[in-house]
């Protein structure tokens, strides 16, 4: 048989699960602090201009 759950503190627990997982999404999402955001924006122009460069056809 099973044990007595009380149901307020489960779903109190469930909440907060499911809240501590919702920042740990935000945080991979928006986390990147400015200089990490220019540093990403920079090397992904670089190569882009690496890129462009290295086409044969030009237009």
């Amino acid at each position: 048989m099973a044990g007595i759950v009380n149901l307020r503190m489960a779903r109190k627990a469930r909440k907060r699960a499911e809240a501590r997982q919702a920042a740990d999404e935000n945080r991979a999402k928006h986390g990147a602090s400015k200089a990490e955001r220019t540093v990403a924006r920079l090397d992904a122009a670089r190569e882009a201009a690496r890129l462009d460069g290295a086409k044969r056809d030009k237009d």
